[in-house]
């Protein structure tokens, strides 16, 4: 299979030439509005003899040469014996547009699918579709799409790949967006969208990879993707549907309850530094940013932002403020160059800076004004308040657009234009900008947001981190809880540190345990079918002599007569009680894509009334444990507040990542862990692990 002959052709078929309107029609105005190169370009209809006045072949036996794509805009029922022609004519991959197939919902239109799965299979040919609008390769001028648009020039680096054809065309119909690719998938069972996407995260002339995703069909081959565009520090920008997506399994843990399917791309996402963004403009603001700026910052950026008014400085202040934008201060050198720049009336200060319009007609001032900016050593990256709307009346824009030019000319440090308000851009700045390598960013709450993911990408490091899921093989049947004393010793097994404590069957034996162990102890009812152990009376604490445990073994075993009778029990666990400490919740949810998440957090109200827990794929690394913990809304109260000794961290990071080993090992079968409480201490001493809980599938 040849993703990159069927997305780079040199020759293309239209099947289904036409001068109606609908896909193919559509298909054959935009080749004959935009394709630079007709000759290599075919129509093909039995019924016509020219198609717009091109000439139009019969079949694609009669085209004399060899076909690396074809467009089929024919009826469901020729689709598969038209790609058996197309593959006689060499073609690497076709567009399907037909609708009809596992869209539907039938057994008919499954069924019908996987005919076309099993004979691309057969063929080795790709197949975007069906039911897609297909693709526009912007670079080379291939234009294998059905929907027409306003014409205007769209060529950029961003490359696109959606599940949905409409989410494309409203990119393509945005004034701003420009494009390297933009695929338009449909169901993608023939060639997956993650197959597509690694083809744009290879691509040279793709600088940032920007998707629409509603689901996953190939997890392996995302991960693949995932981590070559890490390791290539190239920008993914994904819009993934389903934030409000109810999870579909009763969890047995706090932890299955907490990590429903978008918490756990969230996790994904942040292992690989993948940029989400949570609507449309967000992701071409984003994309913009990192495709037009002309150089990446080296680091996390401290900003400076420059307006011609208070208000509009104020603004900056506060949005800024909003995504943790820091602004730099500047150095006292260049306050004063300022002050011989600026009139008398202005504060040069970096608060943000507002330089007053006197130098929107100076360009000379202007651009002295910027360098003296650029060259401050505090600053990483200038940003300028410019709102560039449609009709230019004020000769101003164009004064200050060489002013910015001139700085330019002297310094390569990154800058951007910022936009107070979203209007329909005027598109000779627009394009003198962007070829200056200045993004123009959207209105100013989306503005923030891109640079604030700016940041989060310069300062990711693929280096530090496990680049790797522990994807399932086989997907578990049923579902198993083990008792708290099984579900230790399994840990344990694997290295998790953790105290079994001593399994029980009579109070004289429960007390020699106690003596063993040390007091206090407490005594908890051991069985496989009393997952909440508290709620049937299965609990004692704070034992402290023979003649208490057992009284307290004699209670128990009563309060389960009598509320659960039929459970069976296997006897009185005796631990040996840990000493009070900051209560916190470690566990695993298995999603059956991904593999196993691991969760963190404190425990008591924080997990309960809060949910401030934190979730991050399986394997990780004691960097990765840490960064969970630092994210925390809580994690001031682990650090040390108002003079409590701050907790080992290390040491809880050592034990996270011991159970994300556990769970990467036992990743066909996990489906979801609690240890819960996690009981936490100061330095110098180990957590302890007060109650686990494993449900295993078979």
């Amino acid at each position: 299979m040849d993703i990159k002959r069927f997305l780079k052709p040199s020759t293309i078929a239209v099947i289904g030439a036409t001068e109606k309107e609908g896909f193919a029609g559509g298909t054959c105005r935009n080749v004959l509005q935009y394709a630079g190169d007709l000759d290599n370009v075919y129509f093909v209809n039995p019924k016509r003899d020219e198609v717009f006045g091109k000439k139009c072949y019969h079949s694609l036996d009669e085209i004399e040469t060899g076909i690396d794509t074809v467009v089929i805009g024919t009826p469901k029922a020729t689709i598969v014996p038209l790609l058996r022609q197309a593959k006689e004519k060499g073609a690497a991959g076709a567009v399907v547009y037909a609708s009809g197939y596992s869209e539907i919902g039938t057994d008919e239109g499954r069924a019908d699918e996987q005919e076309l799965v099993d004979t691309c299979k057969e063929l080795d040919m790709c197949l975007l579709g069906p039911n897609c609008c297909g693709f526009v390769n912007y670079i080379d001028g291939k234009y294998c799409w059905a929907i027409q648009h306003p014409e205007r020039d769209r060529r950029g680096s961003v490359g696109f790949v959606s599940q949905s054809g409409q989410i494309c065309m409203s990119l393509m119909d945005s004034p701003n967006m420009t494009f390297s690719y933009c695929l338009s998938c449909g169901n993608s069972k023939a060639v997956s969208e993650e197959e597509y996407l690694e083809f744009l995260v290879e691509d040279e002339d793709t600088k940032v990879v920007a998707m629409y995703m509603e689901g996953v069909n190939n997890p392996h081959k995302l991960e693949e993707c995932f981590r070559k565009a890490a390791l290539l520090k190239k920008p993914m920008v994904v819009l993934k549907a389903g934030r409000s997506e109810r999870a579909s399994a009763i969890a047995a843990s706090h932890t299955g309850s907490m990590s429903g399917t978008d918490a756990t791309y969230d996790a994904l996402f942040r292992k690989y530094g993948v940029i989400r963004v949570d609507d449309m403009q967000e992701l071409i603001g984003t994309s913009l940013l990192f495709a037009d700026l002309r150089k990446m910052p080296e680091k996390r950026c401290n900003y400076a932002a420059i307006c011609l008014s208070g208000g509009e400085t104020a603004i900056c202040a506060d949005e800024g403020f909003k995504v943790g934008i820091e602004y730099a201060d500047f150095e006292e050198e260049t306050v004063e160059k300022l002050k011989g720049l600026l009139p008398f009336y202005a504060s040069p200060r970096n608060d943000p800076l507002d330089i007053t319009a006197t130098p929107a007609y100076q360009p000379e001032v202007l651009a002295d004004t910027l360098l003296a900016v650029m060259e401050d050593p505090n600053v990483d990256m200038v940003l300028l308040g410019f709102t560039l709307m449609d009709e230019i009346v004020d000769n101003s824009f164009y004064i200050m657009f060489d002013g910015i030019k001139m700085a330019l000319e002297k310094s390569d440090k990154p800058f951007a234009c910022l936009n107070f308000i979203e209007m329909s851009r005027n598109s000779d700045l627009q394009s003198r900008f962007t070829k200056l390598g200045v993004p123009v960013l959207p209105c100013i709450k989306y503005a923030f947001a891109a640079l604030k993911h700016l940041n989060d990408f310069v300062a990711y490091d693929p280096e530090v981190r496990t680049l790797e899921l522990a994807i399932p093989e086989r997907k578990p049947k049923g579902r198993t809880a083990l008792s708290e004393y099984s579900s230790k010793k399994l840990l344990k097994e694997s290295g998790v540190e953790i105290d079994l404590g001593i399994v029980c069957t009579d109070a004289e034996e429960a007390a020699k345990a106690a003596e063993k162990l040390g007091y206090p102890v407490v005594a908890k009812i051991e069985s496989d079918e009393i997952l909440h152990k508290s709620d049937v009376g299965g609990v004692r604490l704070d034992l402290n002599s023979a003649e208490e445990v057992k009284k307290a073994f004699a209670g128990i075993m009563e309060n389960i007569a009598a509320n659960a009778p039929n459970a069976k029990v296997n006897g009185v666990l005796i631990q040996h009680m840990a000493e009070k400490g900051r209560e916190m919740i470690v566990g695993v949810k298995s999603d059956p894509q991904f593999g196993p998440m691991v969760l963190a957090g404190l425990g008591g109200v924080f997990v309960e009334v809060f949910k401030d827990a934190v979730l991050y794929p399986a394997p990780l690394n004691k960097k990765e444990a840490l960064e969970m913990l630092a994210s925390l809304k809580s994690y001031k109260l682990l650090t040390g507040y108002r003079g409590e000794e701050a907790c080992d961290l290390d040491a809880v990071a050592e034990m996270i990542v011991k159970i994300g080993d556990f769970a990467a090992e036992n990743k066909d079968r996990l489906i979801e862990m609690d240890i819960n409480p996690l009981l936490v201490y100061p330095k110098g001493k180990k957590p302890a692990a007060v109650d686990a809980l494993v449900v295993l599938g078979e």
